[in-house]
C-alpha cells in the first residue's frame, strides 16, 4: 500500500514507519518539520505537512491508499489541537480520495468495569487528564463519521520503548490487563498493531485496546 503517515518523526510515528517498510508498504512520512530521523529507506519520504489544515491534508493524501495517524498535541500546544486535527483529517481525506484510517487514540477512554473508563480511576494521573480528554472529545468526532473506514486503536496504560516481540492482546473498548492487573505495550509492538489492523480491517469503526 500507499500510506501517509502522520505524526512521523514522534517516538510512535517513526516504529510505525519502520514497521510499515519491513512489510513492504510505501510511506510519505509527514511531520511538522518534513524531518524524520532514523528512517532510512528507498520506499519512505519525508515531508512537511499541516494536520490541522485540511486543504493541506487533501493534497498530501491525493494518491494514497490510506493514512495512519501516529498525531498528538506537542507539549507547548493545547491538547484540544487533537479535535482540530481530526477534523482536518476526516476532510482532507475526503476531498484527497482515501478512505481508510488507521488513528493511535489514548488509553483514557478505554473501559476497566462496565462503567468506568481509565481516566475515570482514582490512580489516573492528574497531569494525563488535559491530553486524555482531548483524545476522548476527539474520538466523539470520529465515531459519528460513517464514510471512512476508521480504526482507533489506543495503548496500554503505559507504552515505551522497548522490545519488538511480535506479540500482544487487543480488547474492544476495553484496557488490556495481564495477569497482575499491570496494563503496559512496548512502542514497538504497539506499532505492530496499528500495521496489523491497517492491513485486515478488523477492527472497522471500532475502537479497541492493545498491550500483554
Amino acid at each position: 500500500m500507499d500510506v501517509l503517515l502522520l505524526g512521523a518523526s514522534g517516538r510512535i510515528g517513526r516504529r510505525t514507519a519502520t514497521e510499515l517498510l519491513d512489510r513492504g508498504h510505501r510511506v510519505t512520512g509527514v511531520s511538522r518539520s518534513g524531518a524524520v530521523e532514523g528512517v532510512d529507506d528507498d520506499q519512505f519520504v519525508a515531508v512537511a505537512g499541516d494536520a490541522t489544515d485540511a486543504a493541506a491534508v487533501a493534497k498530501l493524501a491525493a494518491g494514497h491508499d490510506a493514512v495512519v495517524s501516529a498525531l498528538g498535541p506537542s507539549e507547548d500546544e493545547d491538547p484540544e489541537v487533537l479535535t482540530t486535527m481530526i477534523e482536518a483529517v476526516i476532510e482532507g481525506m475526503r476531498r484527497g480520495g482515501v478512505d481508510r484510517l488507521v488513528w493511535t487514540g489514548g488509553a483514557g477512554i478505554l473501559r476497566v468495569g462496565p462503567d468506568t473508563r481509565l481516566i475515570e480511576t482514582d490512580d489516573f494521573p492528574e497531569e494525563w487528564v488535559p491530553v486524555a480528554s482531548a483524545a476522548i472529545d476527539a474520538y466523539g468526532r470520529l465515531e459519528e463519521i460513517e464514510d471512512i473506514e476508521w480504526s482507533y486503536v489506543a495503548p496500554a496504560a503505559l507504552i515505551e520503548p522497548g522490545e519488538r516481540t511480535g506479540e500482544y492482546r487487543t480488547a474492544v473498548d476495553e484496557l488490556v490487563t495481564d495477569e497482575s492487573g499491570d496494563s503496559y505495550v512496548s512502542m514497538e509492538d504497539f506499532a505492530i498493531a496499528l500495521v496489523d489492523e491497517l492491513e485486515s480491517g478488523d477492527g472497522v469503526h471500532e475502537k479497541f485496546g492493545v498491550g500483554y
